[in-house]
């Protein structure tokens, strides 16, 4: 059998008449993984396989979805060409047509309405470049103040709450490579086995070093099959955990008091507010055993070495920013920052995360991670866009807020770039009403996504092998993702298009970029002197050095691997602790009689986002084809429900149905529902619109919710 089976890929080997292989990264989760497309034509097909690349941060590795990757962007549903709506139905339509089109709405609906009647949504998923570029077109080419994207549903929470702790905001305080010498680990809200495949060996490695792991989450998952210690505790209710841990701490004395007293602000005021709690309240509120809390206190305290990382589970709350606060009160209490193995991590989930929100996309910053309230961030801003300072809008609203101002009539037209809102925001069925409402929708995209079916107009979108630009990985690591794949039909850059449409609206003098990293050169000198600074990074440091962690502020600086080692990047060069309540200011979603049950949500390990790419890939759609809802065997048993099958889920904003699915591994009081699927099955229809207050992130992993067999049984 081994015979014939060499014998039969020889042969297939023969019919290769030529083979080309492709550079680039992955366009799914944070790692950014480096690899190859591999295309070989034989006599009569072409193949493709990928592979992976050696690199810094995944070292080569691909997970499923990696592998997978090149099958969306060579899918036979990919848009080629610019499709307007005519009576209900898409037509293809030139280039020209598309840009007149355009010019001829935006500049009805500003002349009627104002410049603010517009708004631009973006992404996470985009290039440094093309999120620096919808920033400027926003603010320059329309001159709108509403502009935001969907990473504010992402990394709101964590960016907040680092910006308040330690006065600014990099996903990781430290690199990678320091994470298998720690000693105790703390996973928060984080599921790394399914959503960042690649990481885990970095987990094993310091569990094979003997580090102990503590993972915090409602479910046993992948992730925390390799924890010495899970707290399983109550969704919504990290804030509460975090006090409990952090008493015990204060009173066992596991305190740096050293490092409290020369780099910290703060701590005596949440010794006090901790002071007066009690342990039976805290015991309550979140389900864990107070012998847990304890352990998890002494590993992290009485080790040398530790690490907190954090992810959607703490930070897609209502309280989400302050839940974050105060894991990082328990880091700074205990001196494990600026120091080698010690830090934090927020586990990033979209491919740039970090770098779309630092260089101009959400509503109050501009390049560098700089402020658009602050008016020597403003001049400078503006001088290097060659606009005057006053005519630079203020800052607008969150992502979800827009949605609001939408449905309100405020916001007559919008230009949405790589995001897919109708079905990743929450109250799904209210954001689709709002957008239904839209006088004007342009969408730029490689498929009719959910939201694309509404638009007016969609804009062929250039995909990960053949779009060039720079990202930012989970670690802060800006990378080079090289892309020469060729572009099929009349699909365009992001940033081309954009160049486009503001030549049209006659602002080409400030977009008359004709390459990617024209465009990371202007980048460079907006966010020079920001916090996030690149002005010492080039595509060809990229290309030489595999990538590059920020700040680097000049050609000969090497990058930053490791933050705080000597001060904080508050003004007086301290760390900022504060109190954080049990409870969240903002209610949180609480069971009753009538919805007696704690629904959350998460990925699954073969699908990507809303899944509009993900589903398009026949190997991963295989592999999980429809949504499910995972619940403890004894619950079903109380709501008559049989394995595998249909169940109505309903909470007061809607109600789907998808198909059951037992598992020991989660709490007798909560079902998870993954949030990759649309329509009936979509989980986000049963999902509070409440926002965090300090960063306007959504409640998404609590809500409320009744279940019931969706079909009615007959007996015979």
């Amino acid at each position: 059998m081994t015979e014939m089976l060499l014998k039969y890929f020889r042969e297939q080997q023969k019919q290769v008449e030529t083979e080309r292989i492709y550079n680039t990264q992955c366009p799914y989760c944070s790692m950014q993984c480096k690899m190859q497309l591999v295309e070989q034509t034989h006599v009569k097909r072409k193949t493709y396989k990928t592979i992976g690349r050696d690199n810094p941060t995944s070292q080569g590795r691909l997970c499923i979805k990696g592998m997978n990757a090149h099958q969306h962007p060579l899918h036979k549903d990919r848009i080629q060409y610019p499709l307007l709506k005519v009576n209900g139905e898409f037509v293809k339509i030139s280039w020209r047509e598309a840009l007149d089109y355009i010019k001829e709405h935006v500049t009805e609906i500003q002349e009627k309405n104002g410049a603010d009647a517009l708004g631009v949504y973006g992404s996470a998923s985009i290039t440094n470049e093309e999120a620096y570029l919808l920033g400027k077109f926003a603010r320059v080419a329309l001159k709108t103040k509403y502009i935001d994207y969907n990473g504010r549903l992402c990394m709101s929470a964590a960016a907040s709450a680092a910006s308040k702790t330690f006065g600014m905001d990099r996903g990781f305080t430290n690199s990678l490579q320091e994470i298998p010498y720690t000693e105790c680990i703390m996973l928060a809200g984080t599921n790394v086995a399914e959503c960042q495949p690649t990481i885990m060996p970095y987990f094993e490695k310091a569990k094979e070093n003997g580090a102990f792991i503590i993972a915090i989450d409602p479910r046993e998952t992948g992730t925390t099959k390799i924890a010495d210690l899970h707290l399983k505790l109550k969704p919504g209710s990290d804030a509460a955990l975090a006090n409990g841990i952090l008493k015990v701490i204060i009173e066992e004395n596991y305190l740096d008091e050293r490092f409290l007293q020369e780099r910290v602000n703060g701590f005596e005021e949440v010794m006090q507010y901790v002071a007066s709690l009690e342990f039976s309240v805290i015991e309550e509120i979140t389900g864990v055993p107070l012998e847990k809390m304890y352990q998890a206190a002494r590993m992290f305290g009485q080790r040398e070495t530790g690490m907190i990382f954090t992810a959607r589970g703490v930070e897609q709350q209502t309280d989400g920013s302050a839940a974050v606060q105060n894991f990082l009160n328990i880091l700074l209490s205990v001196g494990k920052i600026g120091k080698p193995r010690c830090g934090y991590g927020a586990i990033t989930g979209q491919g740039n995360g970090q770098g779309a929100r630092e260089h101009g996309q959400k509503a109050d910053q501009l390049p560098g991670y700089r402020s658009i309230e602050n008016h020597e961030h403003r001049m400078y801003i503006a001088d290097v866009w060659n606009i005057e300072e006053k005519g630079l809008p203020r800052k607008g609203v969150s992502a979800y807020e827009m949605i609001e101002k939408i449905h309100d009539g405020e916001i007559k037209g919008l230009f949405l770039v790589c995001s897919n809102p109708t079905v990743s925001n929450p109250n799904a069925n209210f954001v689709k009403k709002a957008f239904e409402k839209l006088e004007f929708l342009v969408v730029a995209d490689m498929f009719e996504s959910e939201t694309a079916k509404l638009a007016n107009l969609i804009l062929p979108a250039s995909s990960y092998l053949e779009d060039e630009g720079t990202m930012t990985n989970v670690e802060g690591r800006v990378t080079l993702r090289e892309a020469s794949f060729p572009r099929r039909g009349e699909i365009k850059h992001d940033w081309e298009i954009l160049c486009e449409i503001a030549k049209v609206l006659g602002k080409e003098e400030y977009f008359s970029f004709s390459s990617a990293e024209e465009i990371f050169n202007e980048l460079r000198i907006a966010s020079k002197g920001g916090i996030a600074d690149y002005s010492g990074i080039t595509y060809e440091r990229l290309r030489a050095e595999k990538g590059i962690l920020w700040p680097c502020r000049s050609l000969t600086d090497k990058g930053t691997e490791r933050l705080f080692e000597t001060r904080f990047a508050h003004s007086d060069g301290k760390a900022m602790m504060v109190p954080v309540s049990n409870q969240a200011i903002v209610p949180k979603a609480k069971i009753t009689k009538k919805y007696p049950l704690y629904l959350t949500t998460g990925r699954v390990v073969s699908h990507y986002l809303t899944g509009v790419q993900t589903r398009k890939s026949a190997s991963l759609s295989a592999r999980n084809f429809e949504s499910f809802m995972e619940i403890h065997p004894s619950t079903a048993k109380k709501y008559e429900i049989s394995n595998q099958e249909l169940v109505q889920i309903e909470s007061s904003y809607g109600r789907i149905v998808v198909r059951s699915k037992f598992s020991e591994g989660i709490r007798p009081d909560t079902v998870f529902v993954p949030f990759h699927w649309a329509d009936s099955q979509n989980v986000n229809n049963l999902v509070s619109e409440k926002l965090d207050p300090a960063c306007k992130m959504p409640g998404f992993k609590v809500s409320a919710v009744n279940i019931s067999p969706s079909v009615k049984r007959s007996s015979y």
